[in-house]
């Protein structure tokens, strides 16, 4: 199997689309001026004890209040919150973690009420993203992921992933850690650390131990508060620290200062492989040049289809997802309408395995399976299922069919499922149902141009339409794309664009910057 990663930067979001074999398994969109707050780490006040749920709510900057429960205090609690006050007695000189003294853990039937008081200061991680009505989780258990390695400051313990089988590697790794990792840290050490130097688990420490260092600086210089101290890294870059593997073949990216920052990273991880990352310049939208496009707008939505006429309908509601599959027009095997049903739900357990990926979501999910007879065949699917969800990186947990035909199961869930509405309002009407005359429309467009080239002062500008807009202009010995070039300039150029709607248009300059150029008034 080989992997493809591809980055979509535009002006107000960033999109990454993870190919596995040219199938789109995994999609990511973020607007640029949101941050992936997974992972930051703040100082902030608590806001508001509560008892009944042993817990408090802390005020990290968000529109809702983040939560903290007693048990994710963490054990060293009592030692953070007197290197805090440590820290913040000196603005000028930085008291060192490797100096502070360990209190004792606090104790696991311990009370909020008895722990925290309102207003007091504590450094908070977030550990799973404000998901709709509820603001972020936190955590006083700090961590900092790398590639190899997890640093987890007021800490003395070596851990090795339970993937690492080799007992011979494991003790080695740990003996390793053990002798470089400064006191007062702790360390995980992630499954691809497996047969790796130690020169280059000890550069990622020191990476680590910076990260560390950077943060608490900021919590001794600054008074504000809250105030973020450590921010994740950038979503490609984080995304690539998780999933990077040596199968990937290429990634491509569209920006070149992101391209600067994922060669940058993946050539500090994996120097051989630094050559995979390739700056896209196509004319073509890059997601179109991928088949990105299409792939999103067949796999989102609330229908799915997939093999010979089968489709699945996917609900999404507050406490779960629901999932009910169909056999649809599907021709009927001659051996019977089990064997039907058996490959229908073959089928739709590949496919509802990468929709839990592309959609990422998280819960508790219940598919309703076409009904089988046979004991074998239920096992058959439920094997198929845990097969198929070996690849996925989320934490799950699946349980065979019950007696009423219905699959349940369980994902991590840190973050929103991803939606991508593939049902749009009419771009060109703007919803009220009216359009001028489709055969006026390119009479539109060269109104445009000659407003862009003769008013504005553009020569050189890329005019998006949809492919099949595209075809049209581009037609015949003498195309209307030449004779708009012969009357306007050469630096007119048509590009097909699979995202836009049919009498949809957009215009980029040079620089790829969206000009607007669309206008209500165009509708009526």
């Amino acid at each position: 199997m080989t992997s493809e990663l591809i980055i979509d930067v535009q002006a107000k979001a960033i999109s990454i689309a993870l190919l596995e074999d040219k199938n789109l398994v995994e999609y990511q969109n973020e607007p640029r001026q949101a941050t992936f707050s997974v992972g930051n780490i703040y100082v902030a006040k608590v806001k508001k004890l509560m008892p009944g749920l042993n817990a408090c709510f802390v005020d990290v900057g968000f529109e809702r209040d983040a939560f903290l429960h007693y048990l994710d205090l963490g054990n060293q609690f009592n030692s953070y919150a007197k290197y805090l006050k440590q820290v913040q007695s000196d603005r000028k000189r930085l008291y060192p973690i490797t100096k502070a003294s360990k209190l004792p853990i606090i104790p696991k039937e311990g009370s909020v009420q008895n722990t925290l008081t309102l207003g007091q200061e504590v450094l908070v991680q977030i550990v799973k993203e404000p998901i709709s009505t509820k603001g972020p989780r936190l955590t006083c258990e700090l961590s900092f992921a790398g590639r190899y390695l997890v640093l987890i400051p007021f800490d003395d313990k070596v851990s090795v992933s339970s993937k690492i089988k080799s007992g011979e590697e494991r003790a080695r790794l740990k003996q390793l850690m053990q002798s470089i990792t400064p006191k007062n840290f702790g360390v995980i050490v992630r499954t691809v650390a497996e047969g790796k130097r130690v020169a280059e688990l000890d550069a990622e420490l020191k990476v680590l131990l910076q990260r560390w260092n950077d943060a608490i600086t900021k919590v001794q210089k600054t008074s504000q508060r809250p105030q973020l101290v450590f921010e994740e890294t950038s979503r490609a870059v984080a995304m690539l620290r998780d999933l990077f593997d040596p199968t990937y073949e290429n990634i491509y990216v569209n920006d070149e200062v992101i391209f600067n920052q994922v060669k940058d990273y993946v050539s500090l991880i994996a120097p051989e492989k630094a050559d995979i990352v390739k700056l896209y310049t196509g004319n073509v939208p890059i997601f179109d040049n991928f088949g990105v496009t299409k792939q999103l707008k067949s796999g989102f939505g609330k229908t799915v289809n997939y093999k010979h006429g089968a489709y699945m309908i996917i609900e999404h509601t507050e406490a779960m997802h629901v999932v009910d599959v169909n056999s649809g027009n599907r021709t009927k095997k001659e051996n019977g309408q089990e064997q039907n049903a058996l490959e229908t739900n073959l089928g739709a357990a590949d496919e509802l395995a990468r929709q839990l990926r592309l959609r990422d979501m998280g819960g508790i999910i219940v598919v309703d399976f076409i009904d089988m007879n046979l004991a074998e065949d239920r096992q058959l699917l439920y094997e198929r299922m845990c097969e198929n969800m070996k690849k996925d990186r989320a934490r799950h947990n699946i349980l065979p069919l019950s007696k009423f035909g219905l699959m349940q199961i369980t994902r991590q869930r840190v973050r929103p499922a991803m939606d991508v509405n593939v049902e749009e309002e009419c771009p060109t009407c703007f919803g009220k149902g009216k359009i001028k005359s489709s055969i006026l429309f390119t009479d539109q467009l060269e109104n445009k141009i000659d407003y862009l080239v003769n008013k504005i002062g553009v020569k050189k500008f890329y005019l998006h339409v949809h492919p099949y807009v595209a075809a049209y202009i581009n037609q015949g010995m003498v195309s209307m794309k030449r004779r708009w070039q012969m009357k306007y300039g050469f630096g007119v150029r048509v590009i097909p664009s699979q995202k836009l709607a049919f009498l949809q248009y957009e215009f980029y300059d040079t620089q790829r910057q969206l000009i607007d150029m669309k206008e209500e008034i165009d509708a009526k």
